[in-house]
């Protein structure tokens, strides 16, 4: 499985699958969020479906669905308050890892520098240029 370490309590990958739920359980997540719209794509795995395996796993999970190309100011909020209420690390995913990060970013403002949330990003391997234009 593809993801990306952004701190110690939060990572970001691209779309999972069923079979990487108990493998995020492995490795220590206590939560998954799903960025990504059902149907976005034929064939994915629904929300419903990977709810349901999460749940079986002894997972958290929510399931906040991102447009992609947008970035609502309330998934941000969301966001930070989801992070604020998970008891442990996070896993979160959507199409390519992207909008979980972007949102990610902007809901640490105010929490870490600047400086640092860019960099977080940055060493997962994200190229967020826009991100200094807003941060």
């Amino acid at each position: 499985m593809d993801y990306r370490v952004v701190t110690s309590d939060f990572a970001v990958a691209p779309q999972i699958s069923p079979d990487h739920i108990k493998e995020i359980k492995a490795l220590g997540y206590v939560a998954i969020i799903n960025n990504r719209p059902d149907n976005e794509v034929e064939g994915q795995p629904t929300s419903e479906e990977l709810s349901k395996l999460a749940e079986e796993a002894g997972l958290d999970y929510h399931f906040l669905p991102i447009q992609s190309g947008t970035l609502p100011m309330e998934a941000v909020e969301q966001t930070k308050e989801l992070i604020a209420q998970i008891d442990g690390p996070a896993f979160a995913y959507c199409r390519s890892g992207t909008r979980s990060i972007t949102l990610w970013a902007f809901s640490q403002l105010g929490q870490s520098a600047t400086e640092d949330i860019i960099n977080s990003v940055e060493k997962a391997g994200y190229k967020l240029p826009f991100l200094q234009n807003y941060l």
